[in-house]
Parts: C-alpha cells; sequence; structure tokens
C-alpha cells in the first residue's frame, strides 16, 4: 500500500484544521536551531481531537500492515511518537516500546522501554521528520537491544533531502501519512495561504538555510 493522494490531502487537511500545523512566513517561527521558518508543527495535537486520531491510526496501521506485515510490536520516539504509537499498537493489537532521547542517568539506564522479550521486530513511529537524526537516533537504540526495526512511519515530513540520504544509509525504509508539498497545496486550496504565499514556503523548502539567513533580526 502506498497512501493515496486524497489520503495524504486528508491529513493535511486536519492538521492545517485543528492548528497542528501553522504557516506564518510573513511572521517566522524561531526554531530551538535558532533558525527561522514559517511553519511550526506540533502533531501532539491530534490526541484532543478523536476523529483525527482515529483517521490517523487507522490508516498507518493499515499502511504497517500492507508495507510491512505483522510486526511483533510497535515503538514510538520520545516524546512526539509516544501517544501515537501506542494509538497504532492498540489498533494493531501489538506490543508496545517506547525509545528515550538518551538513556535514563539512573535506575536501569535503559533508552528503550517495554518489555522486550515480546518482540523481536518492530516499525517505529514518530511524529515528524525534520532532517531524521532524532529519528534515526532512535533507530540505533533499538538495534543495539537486537530489535530488528523493519521501518518507520511518520505523520508528517518537510521532505528534506538530507533527511532521505540519512535513512538509506541508515537502510531504514520511512513512509508519511502526508508531507510538505501536499500541505502545501492543501492550504493554498483551503484559503489558509495565498499563491504568492505558497511561492515564499516552497523557497523555505528549497533552501531552509538560506531562507531563514535572509530573515534574520539585525
Amino acid at each position: 500500500m502506498t497512501i493515496a493522494s486524497d489520503q495524504r490531502r486528508k491529513v493535511a487537511e486536519f492538521l492545517l484544521r485543528i492548528k497542528a500545523i501553522q504557516l506564518r512566513p510573513a511572521d517566522p517561527f524561531t526554531w530551538a536551531s535558532g533558525r527561522r521558518s514559517p511553519i511550526y508543527c506540533d502533531n501532539r495535537k491530534i490526541l484532543s481531537h478523536p476523529p483525527v486520531r482515529t483517521f490517523v491510526r487507522q490508516l498507518a496501521g493499515e499502511l504497517i500492515e500492507s508495507r510491512y506485515g505483522q510486526p511483533d510490536g510497535i515503538a514510538g520516539v520520545a516524546t512526539g511518537g509516544i501517544a501515537l504509537g501506542a494509538l497504532v499498537a492498540q489498533e494493531m493489537g501489538l506490543p508496545f516500546c517506547y525509545v528515550r532521547s538518551s538513556a535514563k542517568a539512573h535506575g536501569t539506564g535503559r533508552q528503550v522501554e517495554g518489555d522486550l522479550d515480546t518482540m523481536r521486530n518492530v516499525v517505529v513511529i514518530e511524529d515528524l521528520i525534520s532532517t531524521g537524526k532524532s529519528s534515526l537516533t532512535a533507530v540505533e537504540a533499538l538495534r543495539a537491544v537486537d530489535l530488528e526495526v523493519k521501518g518507520l512511519v511518520a505523520i508528517f515530513s518537510y521532505g528534506f533531502a538530507d533527511a532521505a540520504a540519512r535513512f538509506e544509509e541508515a537502510k531504514c525504509p520511512f513512509d508519511v501519512l502526508t508531507d510538505y508539498p501536499t500541505m502545501l497545496e492543501q492550504a493554498k486550496d483551503e484559503g489558509y495561504i495565498t499563491e504568492g504565499q505558497q511561492t515564499l514556503l516552497e523557497g523555505w523548502s528549497a533552501d531552509p538555510v538560506a531562507w531563514s539567513e535572509q530573515r534574520q533580526t539585525p
């Protein structure tokens, strides 16, 4: 199964409607890295909207089963992928574990939490793919505890080429429910942005570093 265009558009429609994705090309957000960005994405808002979370968990479950068969378990990436991953695991009737950003400094010192004896392979759930670095750190942690990672499914991706290259280098296939170009088309069609704003937003996607530097405050 590949996600059909109308399904991608539906996910994008939901994310825009509940303001999980916000677009401000004229008044950019500042990311933790210090870069300026016209988009802010917080897919944890999905959890507050039952119809949206139902659609997302069902679509993710169908995609996983079609692409990877029935894995032994689902692994969520902290923090945004934990609750979403648990929903997908529940939908598929599978065990669940989650991956911390780093190992605990106390107690068991574990980075992967859950009953790992119940699974040999997993599909990873992530809320968002940006550079791909945090997602692949989680993949490495799962492999370090002898779990096979069959693949990763994210709700949304910015579509950066360097992220795709990192996943290829790590030999980790990935899929997304919707992506940046699809979201822009949906945003334009629904009147969230004008054609001129769409052009600005496409410029950010093509070169986010240069876009940010042009908009840094003195």
